[in-house]
């Protein structure tokens, strides 16, 4: 699973359309919202650091929400964007999770664990969690 990490707002138009998760480490506008959006149909996620997400309007989460988009707040902790564009989330990570909830852990448990075991968001860990169910 990739996670496409978006570093200024002039990347939006080059991104893919197919596009499903996307991080934005920039304090994004309405207009580039918006914009990511229409060019990303597909769209699931928007992940944007804490502070980020502070500022983000109300308006562009209403936005997001019509869309089905789920906005998510965290980091990408040592990704370097000059080597590669994606963030990959590796396949361990989705099988510790489905093992997490097959031994009856509850989805905020492993949410938890995972966060702390792969420095992924707890938002976005419980949207996979989400997603694998």
């Amino acid at each position: 699973m990739k996670l496409r990490v978006v570093s200024s707002k002039n990347e939006i138009d080059d991104l893919n359309r197919n596009e499903q998760m996307v991080h934005l480490a920039f304090r994004a506008a309405n207009t580039d919202v918006f914009k990511l959006v229409q060019n990303c149909p597909r769209i699931r996620v928007v992940q944007v650091p804490s502070s980020y997400r502070k500022t983000l309007s109300k308006a562009s989460e209403m936005f997001l929400s019509i869309q089905g988009v789920e906005l998510v707040e965290g980091d990408i902790w040592g990704h370097r964007k000059d080597m590669d564009e994606y963030y990959n989330i590796d396949e361990t990570i989705i099988k510790r999770i489905d093992r997490l909830r097959a031994s009856g852990a509850g989805a905020s448990d492993i949410a938890s664990a995972v966060s702390r075991e792969t420095k992924l968001s707890r938002e976005l860990v419980a949207y996979l969690i989400k997603q694998r169910s």
